[in-house]
């Protein structure tokens, strides 16, 4: 039986490890496309010596007519490389445009030319703003940062290419997710890896304001599982939400990391409250959240100290 091919864009990093090991379970042969600048090679170690699994270290920007034989036979195809974090974006907006919509393109073309079965996207919420409402995806898009514009712009680019080009193709618009693997070594980000940051360095845990703003807060399996199924659908042209509707306070995830906490002055243009509407999500694609709140922490905490 011929296996299925698919390539994983960023397949190193938090999320694309993950949908790595989803589809190497499915019996794929999955070739991943990493530059290693947000990725990391212990995320995908345990594939190396697997007959399935074929590694190529490449920027996506410089993905050529020359790299276009790495797609030929290709049946899926998931883009989750790019650059992400809201600060460096506003620092180096250029930056930020040439990976996330220009390497988003050269993608694009390279699936076009290999005529893929279907192409997906990992898009991100951060395109609806401060918006505090309950988010389906005909809210109104407002991207307060260059980071978001570009994610945005990387978006319209696939669902443009589907439309000209014929290409199948769908979105996902990722909430706030987290799991094993999420990058702590850094200062800004998602709260997970500022969080775990200082746990590790046993340093308070730093909680903006009073700690009462909430997250919708989904698990890094449960979002691979959303991208296999927007891959395997008949379903094209679309975009789904994914979290979980039910918003954390930030407060309950830092007493559940535990330890002590420092709480500092809010910040200026922070969310009160980020809630996916996944009604579309589950009704056409039959996904649901498999992994509770409670269950996810335990699965980090247990990698922190294995």
């Amino acid at each position: 039986m011929k296996l299925k091919r698919a390539i994983v864009t960023g397949g190193a990093g938090f999320i694309g490890s993950h949908m790595v090991d989803l589809l190497i379970k499915k019996n794929f042969h999955v070739t991943v496309i990493d530059n290693f600048i947000g990725g990391n090679k212990k995320n995908i170690k345990h594939h190396i010596k697997n007959k399935n699994f074929k590694f190529v270290k490449l920027d996506i920007c410089k993905i050529n007519n020359n790299k276009y034989n790495l797609f030929k036979n290709v049946d899926y195809v998931y883009h989750f490389a790019g650059i992400s974090a809201i600060l460096p974006s506003i620092e180096k907006p250029s930056k930020y445009m040439n990976v996330n919509i220009q390497g988003t393109v050269k993608v694009l073309e390279a699936s076009r030319k290999a005529k893929v079965k279907k192409f997906v996207y990992a898009g991100s919420a951060s395109c609806y703003g401060l918006n505090n409402s309950e988010i389906d995806e005909k809210t109104k898009i407002s991207t307060e940062h260059p980071y978001a514009l570009s994610k945005y712009l990387g978006e319209n680019a696939v669902l443009h290419w589907g439309k000209v080009y014929n290409i199948p193709v769908n979105v996902i618009r990722i909430f706030n997710a987290y799991g094993t693997r999420v990058r702590t070594n850094e200062d800004y980000g998602s709260v997970f890896g500022v969080f775990f940051n200082q746990k590790i360095k046993n340093k308070p845990l730093t909680v903006v304001g009073d700690g009462k703003q909430e997250r919708d807060f989904v698990y890094v399996t449960d979002v691979a599982n959303a991208f296999y199924l927007a891959s395997i659908t008949k379903k094209n042209c679309n975009i789904y939400n994914v979290g979980t509707g039910s918003p954390q306070k930030i407060i309950t995830l830092a007493k559940l990391i535990g330890g002590k906490i420092n709480f500092v002055p809010i910040r200026r243009g922070e969310t009160k409250k980020s809630k996916a509407n996944v009604r579309k999500i589950k009704r056409e694609l039959k996904w649901k959240p498999q992994v509770s709140f409670k269950e996810g922490i335990k699965k980090m905490m247990n990698e922190i100290y294995k």
